[in-house]
């Protein structure tokens, strides 16, 4: 009974063994065909007995080297032991050197291919199966080896951050680094990037299984999509024609796909062999507040082995790594690839500080991949300060769940801060002010979808796409409501976009993203992170947010390209311009609220219902948080009434709340805890101390798990905490609230004064070097030679070297540093406009086109004022030339063949009309209206 630490050790590899598939034998009990694969203890070597030798198919493979455990940190130094036995002729054998060699403690284990290029140990969960070690010896080549055979990367399609990164991370594959992360701005090609080269280490490194994994539902099925659509350079097939693509849904993996999908919650459930509900995978568990302090541990599972997979690619992993999460990635021997627009210090630290490719949102924005964004703040009196409702007011309260309301008088003076707005206090004049505010300054921030007023409507105003983030869904609810009446539009106008939408939420997620309706969406986290949404170009913050990565994936979701063609396409009709840049309105301080880069992993004051019981639910089982829980049923069972109590039985497996109280709390008992010990002395009264507390320990486990077992149903967890929904919220119509503040934040101007000047500087670098920059800084008469052609080169050589420079970047810029007159038709006339104001010819921004109408007028006063006087078709055809100079900046007497001319008579009617003074009117305009 009083086993030696070696003994133990041995027990515990002994066990490991049998479950990963060993027959188990001691030496002199040797039978090679009990199965496939057989340990044997003690084999005689010429260099003495081995712990352990494996024969696969009655022949001998691999070898164990037992140490005890406190010797695990010692193992690397064993190393040369190990490989000694592993190169040995063992007794009755005429053997080779054995390839697989493993030193463990049977808590730590380390182990060695020798058949790999540079043969470097591992850390490993447990053993390899038999089967698996048949397989591997069927190979030519090990999968560390074929990572060799590689062939170079076809770039064509590809952008420079994309062949940056599958050809890093292909060169720390064949580095055997087991860890590596790839950093790549939302919206530039994550998930493509990894496709790219998961289709790359199956075609050509021959890998089994690869696992993409995410930490949410929506993810897996968009990740699911990508694959579907995924052509690779070398085939005319879709990759799912290649190879086997299967998201996860149950318990059940199937062992004949290439490539898996799951969320890293269905994977944990799968080795702990629990079921999961599917709308457990619906949010992210990283903003879950509660993380469990000691999660319950990944056991061996069987049926999926630790070597099922080849490579693990982790999207997101910025925030699915951690705490509870992280014993999932240590359950597999598999290379480890995180993909994240956001990483933080424990990102860089978990993967080894392997960073292959480093693309972040400022390198995407200045290379054209991703738009930039302006920040435009509301600030009102109410959520900065909150408010007081007098004792005595008559006030309306509501139930969150049902939305019924009632009125009473209030018994108690209820004060308020900004946080606790739309959770226990609604103020709907707070949220009216603030939707009223982004309606009125929305043609502000967009003054290009203005339609002008005809003689049959009047003038109006294209809403953007807009997304707003709201608290809860009954924040939503009550925003939903006020955007719609304060734009004075129809339901399809405005949705909701959550997991709890009463509509399917994909379906509208696909209106939201094609089509015209709806012009607003309003969410809670469904599309909060990883969701690509092109022609979104106002993101309206009404929650805060205080996890820095969480809110930067947020931002994300603004910071794709539209192109003017896809944009109109896409729901945007009245767009006159490429999307080039998204706005933020922070209308809750979010911009200005401290971040931090994680959460921490555990809260312990103030915890919320839902907290307490989920943490429960995944693993915290200490007794503070069963008293807790016990504690916060015992007020609820006070608060609701008999019918919802009984719900409560009925999804409780017939269990009052009180039962289940009362086994909480029991869990912790002292008097219990004493009656199983005293239980143990009387059955075990010979047993070691060490032994009787094993078996204390495993009962009182059973004890708690009986306690908290029913709350395994997500039935009961999310009736507990909607029921205590219902109760608390006040409805404030007393206080109205007050606009303190609102505008561009003052970061934008230094922003866009940095803009302008890093314009101009490129423009004055250039002057001497680009013809149209020439012609603008020579003589007035110079700047009729200006041709379409040589603006139309401009802007493209402008957007290729220097994207964040786009005309139509640098005309906003202005706009928000000077007054600017009328807005640019094309980004053609921007530019025209902008170094006319640089090159001092203009001494404010003016659209171009509007300057070549005012030196019009000027040009016909002048003409008029003598004996000349046009009559009216003159006009019409002077007019003509007018316009085309202003979007073409010069005319020829070739153009006359082109529209509008030529359908009115083309180069004859202007000789029949103007004469001999055709050729002297067509350049004098061209001077004169170019001045």
């Amino acid at each position: 009974m009083n086993q030696n630490p070696e003994q133990i050790a041995r027990d515990n590899i002994d066990k490991q063994l049998l479950l990963c598939g060993w027959v188990v034998q001691g030496k002199k009990q040797i039978n090679l065909s009990a199965g496939n694969g057989v340990a044997i203890r003690e084999y005689q070597t010429e260099t003495g007995p081995a712990d352990y030798i494996l024969f696969v198919d009655k022949k001998p493979v691999g070898v164990i080297e037992a140490k005890r455990e406190d010797e695990g940190l010692k193992l690397t130094v064993v190393e040369e032991q190990s490989a000694e036995y592993a190169t040995s002729k063992l007794k009755y054998l005429n053997n080779d050197s054995l390839p697989f060699v493993y030193e463990s403690t049977g808590e730590l284990t380390r182990f060695t291919d020798y058949r790999d290029p540079k043969p470097r140990s591992r850390p490993l969960f447990t053993f390899h199966r038999p089967e698996t070690f048949q397989q591997w010896l069927k190979e030519e080549k090990t999968l560390r080896a074929r990572l060799h055979d590689t062939p170079v990367l076809e770039t064509d399609g590809l952008r420079d951050c994309q062949i940056t990164a599958i050809t890093n991370i292909e060169k720390s594959f064949r580095d055997n680094r087991p860890k590596a992360l790839i950093q790549m701005a939302t919206g530039s090609g994550k998930t493509f990037t990894a496709i790219s080269f998961i289709y790359r280490l199956l075609t050509f490194a021959k890998a089994k299984r690869i696992l993409f994994l995410v930490d949410t539902k929506n993810l897996g099925e968009q990740a699911e999509q990508e694959f579907k659509r995924y052509q690779p350079q070398d085939d005319n097939r879709l990759f799912p024609e290649l190879y086997a693509v299967t998201r996860l849904n149950s318990s059940f993996i199937p062992g004949d796909s290439q490539v898996y999908i799951s969320t890293i919650q269905r994977l944990y459930s799968i080795l702990k062999g629990t079921e999961l509900d599917e709308r457990e995978e619906e949010e992210n568990p990283n903003e879950k507040k509660s993380i469990v302090k000691e999660p319950l541990p990944v056991i061996y599972n069987q049926r999926t082995p630790m070597e099922f997979f080849d490579f693990i690619v982790i999207d997101e992993c910025h925030r699915s790594i951690y705490n509870l999460w992280k014993q999932v990635l240590d359950y597999f021997d598999a290379f480890q690839v995180g993909l994240t627009a956001t990483p933080d210090n424990r990102t860089f630290g978990y993967f080894n500080q392997n960073l292959v490719c480093d693309y972040g949102y400022q390198k995407a924005v200045e290379d054209g991949v991703l738009v930039p964004y302006n920040v435009f703040e509301v600030v009102t009196k109410i959520t900065q300060q909150g408010s007081k409702i007098e004792l005595g007011e008559y006030i309306g309260r509501r139930e969150k769940l049902t939305r019924k309301q009632f009125w009473n008088t209030l018994d108690e003076e209820v004060e308020y801060n900004g946080r606790q707005l739309d959770d226990k206090v609604v103020n709907p004049n707070q949220l009216r002010m603030i939707i009223k505010a982004v309606k009125d300054q929305l043609p502000v921030m967009f003054p290009d979808r203005l339609i002008p007023a005809t003689e049959s409507s009047s003038e109006s105003f294209e809403v953007p796409k807009m997304l707003i983030f709201a608290k809860s869904d009954s924040h939503a609810d009550d925003i939903i409501n006020i955007v719609r009446e304060e734009f004075a539009e129809e339901n399809k106008f405005c949705k909701k976009i959550t997991y709890r939408s009463e509509e399917d939420p994909k379906s509208i997620l696909q209106q939201f993203r094609n089509s015209y309706y709806p012009r607003v969406a309003v969410t809670v986290d469904m599309i909060a992170t990883g969701t690509d949404i092109r022609p979104l170009e106002v993101l309206l913050f009404m929650r805060d947010v205080k996890s820095r990565s969480y809110y930067e994936q947020m931002k994300g979701r603004g910071t794709r390209t539209c192109s003017l063609e896809e944009l109109k396409a896409t729901g945007t009709p009245g767009a006159k311009f490429t999307k080039d840049h998204f706005v933020i309105i922070d209308a809750i301080g979010v911009e200005k609220s401290q971040k931090t880069d994680s959460r921490p992993l555990e809260k312990k004051p103030g915890l919320s219902l839902k907290e307490v019981i989920e943490s429960v639910h995944m693993g915290n089982t200490d007794e503070d948080m069963l008293t807790t829980l016990a504690n916060r049923l015992i007020r609820l069972d006070k608060l609701i009434n008999e019918k919802e109590k009984m719900t409560f039985a009925e999804k409780a497996q017939g269990q009052t709340i009180n039962h289940v109280v009362k086994q909480l709390l029991n869990a912790y008992d002292p008097d219990t805890l004493e009656g199983i010990r005293i239980n143990i002395n009387q059955r075990m009264p010979g047993a070691a101390p060490i032994e009787k507390e094993a078996v204390f320990k495993e009962r009182h486990e059973k004890l708690i798990e009986r306690a908290t077992q029913v709350f395994n149903s997500f039935e009961l967890r999310n009736y507990v905490v909607d029921i205590r929904k219902q109760y608390d919220q006040v409805i404030d119509h007393v206080n109205s609230d007050e606009l303190l503040n609102i505008g561009w934040v003052k970061d934008n101007v230094v922003i866009a004064e940095g803009l302008v000047q890093d314009f101009r500087t490129w423009i004055e670098d250039n002057k001497s070097e680009i013809t149209a920059l020439q012609l603008f800084y020579g003589q007035p008469y110079q700047r009729r030679e200006l041709t379409y052609k040589m603006i139309k080169d401009l802007v493209e050589t402008i957007k290729i070297s220097k994207p964040l420079l786009a005309p139509l970047n640098i005309w906003r810029a202005y706009a928000q540093l000077e007054k600017v007159n009328d807005q640019p038709k094309n980004e053609l006339i921007a530019l025209v406009s902008l170094i006319r104001k640089i090159s001092g010819v203009d001494e404010s921004l003016t659209a171009y086109d509007k300057t070549v109408d005012l030196n019009f007028q000027q040009w016909v006063f002048t003409k008029q004022a003598g004996t000349l006087k046009f009559n009216e078709e003159q006009m019409k055809w002077l007019r003509m030339i007018k316009d085309y100079i202003a979007s073409s900046f010069h005319v020829e007497q070739d153009d006359f063949e082109l529209d509008p001319f030529n359908k009115q008579g083309g180069l004859g009617k202007m000789w029949q009309l103007f004469g001999d003074s055709t050729g002297d009117i067509i350049n004098e305009l061209n001077e004169v209206l170019a001045a």
